[in-house]
């Protein structure tokens, strides 16, 4: 009986400081506090985790705070593209490998939304009339400036000849408001960040960012569940970009340590309570660590470097 809890090489002395490098409410801050609750409900650990916001600088402010603890296996820190949009704009002096990776823990999708009472029913029938309108006559409201909406919205004119009056809002559930309101023609809003006003019939998804549809087939209106949404490149608007939705350590850890967290969260993966979260986020599910998941992270900064210098947002770094 004494074998029943595994003996780990290493595991927390003390309360562990999970930081979110943005706002309260987000998307991020939504997920960190999810894993929270999971790791307390199924006592997944024996310390506390205490979610502490540092959302300074687009997230500059936490991801300093973890470069500068090295060594230490008490703070971790919950990732998404602004991971590399962040030093990339603001040139503040950091960099993903300034971090030990530990997992991915999921891919964020982005759709493409219009007003439900719009006449486009498909992406191309979109595109084709913000082409037919001329440049800068449609606008596309996104959350901040030289963040991922705004990257997509840039990769989406570079891939159709279009553009875009971008109009940028402080969330995601006020660029939905401004959607429903018609004072924007379209957004890139995340699932979650929409799927309320679309069960509601004011908004209308005309296609996801991915290489492949969401698998999640349960209704969300009384006609459709996100997999019959189609992928923008079936919808003839060839673009892609997930969000990362990841968890870093501080430098200079050490393996047992990071050990420790790559098994935590996979248990975290394994609950119930993650499993119907991913659903009802409509997120992508792909989980990595090691390796793989380092490979992932050069490549992902190598594209955002390639879209951001395209789109003019790049400064030297400090």
């Amino acid at each position: 009986m004494a074998m029943a809890t595994p003996a780990w090489a290493w595991e927390p002395a003390k309360p562990v400081e999970f930081i979110v490098p943005a706002g309260t409410g987000g998307g991020a801050d939504q997920m960190a506090r999810l894993i929270q609750g999971i790791i307390v409900k199924h006592k997944l650990m024996n310390q506390s985790m205490i979610v502490v916001n540092k959302s300074g600088g687009a997230g500059a402010e936490g991801f300093l705070d973890i470069k500068g603890a090295k060594g230490d296996p008490h703070k971790i820190i919950i990732t998404l593209s602004n991971l590399f949009t962040t030093p990339i704009a603001t040139g503040v002096p950091f960099n993903w490998k300034d971090m030990t990776p530990v997992s991915m823990m999921a891919l964020d999708q982005f759709v493409l939304w219009v007003n439900a009472t719009s006449p486009y029913k498909t992406a191309s029938e979109y595109i084709a009339a913000v082409k037919a309108a001329g440049p800068s006559k449609f606008k596309m409201g996104g959350t901040g400036s030289k963040q991922e909406d705004q990257i997509i919205t840039v990769s989406l004119e570079k891939a159709t000849g279009t553009k875009f009056i971008y109009v940028p809002y402080k969330g995601g559930g006020e660029v939905a408001v401004q959607l429903v309101g018609d004072h924007i023609n379209s957004t890139v809003n995340n699932p979650i960040e929409a799927v309320a006003q679309w069960r509601a019939g004011s908004l209308r998804p005309l296609c996801v960012f991915d290489h492949e549809r969401m698998p999640y087939k349960t209704k969300v209106t009384e006609t459709q569940s996100w997999a019959d949404i189609p992928t923008c490149k079936e919808a003839g608007v060839p673009t892609d970009y997930v969000m990362l939705r990841g968890l870093f350590m501080a430098p200079g850890v050490t393996p047992d340590q990071q050990a420790y967290y790559v098994n935590l969260m996979q248990k975290v993966r394994e609950t119930p309570d993650w499993k119907e979260y991913m659903e009802k986020g409509a997120f992508n599910t792909t989980a990595m660590s090691g390796a793989d998941f380092q490979k992932w992270l050069a490549g992902a900064e190598a594209a955002h470097k390639a879209l951001m210098t395209e789109a003019g947002f790049v400064v030297a770094q400090q």
